[in-house]
């Protein structure tokens, strides 16, 4: 029945793709057709990564930044040298559902997005708080300290949103206006980073501290032109199918738990907590 209401064609249905769970490819195809609506404003016109767990979570995978072969044709790309890979890469852009469909039937379980959109692909309108722990910090403390930023950003008049990363972290985003390059908005997280560490023992700003064990890293690097961000809504390959979830500020408080939301919990979710999210380009000048 599927197969007559979309473009793509189906494999491996019954494939277990969360063994814990027993949940099946089918499963994870009818999430992303149930959160669509939601989801793919976020990933319009930006360029995705995937990451493919065609054998489960309980297998490796692998990131796809090259539409594979056998793409169809009606999968729009976007065609742009990378320094990294030192060549031309032919990223997928998700304009439409039965890409997102695609997908989800290549076992996408995990969708990444840049920072910037394709039509302005060195210029961000998005800038990324990575607020990522390390043992035996928890994700308590990780709430207190995105409080923290949120107060500050709060101070100086910019609107922020906060997302659950679908593992241990958070992620809080400003929507901006296309005036600023990479350098500018990577900059401005690390200064923010920087604040923070001087206020809590806690945070760590610098990338050499990262991994010290019990600390928070605030994580600019992210804002680079290509790196990506999991997308909101997007599935995570963890045993318990955890989701990148949206939140309202209100919701993050002492107890909350990123596994709290996943592929069954948040389709019943009422509202979208970023819905606007786009719409509410700012200035990142200090008032």
């Amino acid at each position: 029945m599927m197969d007559e209401l979309t473009k793509v064609s189906f494999t491996n249905l019954e494939k277990v793709l969360y063994p814990k769970l027993e949940l099946k490819k089918s499963r994870v195809i009818e999430y992303y057709i149930r959160i669509a609506p939601w989801m793919l404003g976020f990933l319009k016109n930006r360029v995705i990564v995937m990451n493919r767990y065609p054998d489960g979570v309980n297998k490796d995978g692998f990131y796809e930044k090259d539409a594979p072969v056998g793409t169809p044709s009606w999968v729009e790309t976007f065609n742009r040298y990378s320094a990294t890979a030192q060549r031309q890469v032919n990223y997928i852009v998700c304009n439409n559902l039965d890409t997102l469909i695609w997908m989800a039937n290549l076992a996408a379980l995990e969708i990444n997005i840049t920072l910037s959109t394709i039509d302005s692909y060195d210029t961000p309108d998005l800038v990324l708080f990575d607020i990522d722990p390390e043992p035996p910090c928890s994700f308590d403390d990780v709430i207190n300290i995105a409080l923290s930023l949120k107060e500050k950003l709060d101070e100086l008049n910019f609107r922020s949103f906060v997302k659950t990363s679908g593992k241990k972290g958070l992620h809080v985003v400003l929507p901006i206006m296309k005036s600023y390059n990479f350098k500018q908005t990577r900059e401005f997280v690390h200064q923010f980073g920087k604040f923070l560490a001087r206020e809590s023992d806690l945070v760590v700003s610098e990338f050499r501290n990262s991994r010290d064990p019990g600390t928070v890293f605030i994580d600019y690097l992210q804002n680079t032109r290509g790196k990506t961000m999991i997308a909101p809504y997007s599935l995570r390959a963890q045993p318990d199918a955890p989701v990148s979830t949206p939140l309202e500020w209100k919701e993050l408080k002492k107890g909350l738990r990123p596994e709290d939301f996943n592929i069954f919990t948040v389709l019943k979710r009422k509202n979208d907590p970023w819905e606007g999210l786009l719409e509410s380009k700012q200035a990142l000048e200090m008032e």
